[in-house]
């Protein structure tokens, strides 16, 4: 009976370790292709349609990307990883110039990511005040994949309302 119950033990072990090896690399790897997917189609616009917005008081185009970068940031910040000298989230949609706005954005990608795949699974559980919400670790790292996918669809709107086809929906060459 012993070396049952130590056998299933182990098992029970071994599942939660391969656990904590595909949820890291899964929200990195989901949040990556997100995070591609804002950065190709801020290229596919031009210039001046960085400051289209739908109407007035909403975000424009350039707006958007920013406010996803600030907001990478924040999250970031508030589980524990201050954002890089110099980086002020306050200001940030305040940033002109397409090059600019996407720089921007790609070097809070890359902040959020290296965090990401520093994390011990192990602190998934503990809370985290995000100043909207009482959350887990793991529920703070989802929000910014799911608000980066979020503002992702917004882009795309944004886009087809402006005669630009998202890039990875063009028909290959």
């Amino acid at each position: 009976m012993k070396k049952l119950l130590v056998a299933i033990l182990s098992l029970a072990a071994f599942s939660a370790s391969a656990q904590d090896d595909v949820v890291i690399p899964g929200i990195s790897g989901m949040l990556g292709q997100a995070q591609g997917n804002i950065v190709a189609l801020a290229g596919a616009f031009d210039e001046e349609q960085m400051n289209w917005r739908p109407a007035e008081g909403i975000r424009s185009v350039g707006e958007t990307i920013l406010h996803t970068a600030a907001a990478n940031y924040y999250i970031a910040m508030k589980l524990g990883y201050p954002p890089p000298e110099g980086v002020d989230i306050m200001t940030m949609e305040q940033i002109t110039g397409k090059d600019a706005i996407i720089e921007t954005f790609q070097k809070s990608a890359d902040f959020v990511q290296e965090k990401l795949k520093g994390v011990d699974p192990a602190s998934f559980g503990e809370e985290v005040d995000l100043g909207f919400a009482q959350m887990n670790q793991l529920s703070s790292w989802l929000i910014i994949l799911e608000h980066t996918g979020e503002h992702k669809g917004q882009l795309i709107a944004y886009a087809r309302s402006n005669g630009v086809a998202p890039p990875w929906s063009q028909p290959a060459e």
